[in-house]
């Protein structure tokens, strides 16, 4: 099977809704505030890597997101 381009504006718009995603289910879990889990995951290796076509984590669900995030972080 052929791999298909995706557009930089789908990605970026899968890539933001991703993280309002894991942002949620962070300050859900974590029980904090969900604009101080905002900031600092977007300068985080993860926040960085979801950016990054190349490593292809936005082709992941919220949850592994969220995982790779806290143990980053040492959650």
């Amino acid at each position: 099977m052929a791999e298909q381009v995706v557009s930089k504006e789908r990605l970026d718009y899968t890539v933001d809704a991703l993280i309002s995603m894991v942002v949620s289910e962070l300050a859900e879990e974590l029980k904090q505030d969900e604009k101080n889990i905002l900031e600092d995951f977007l300068i985080s290796k993860t926040g960085k890597a979801l950016y990054d076509t190349e490593t292809k984590l936005w082709c992941n669900g919220p949850t592994y997101i969220a995982e790779i995030y806290k143990k980053e972080k040492g959650l």
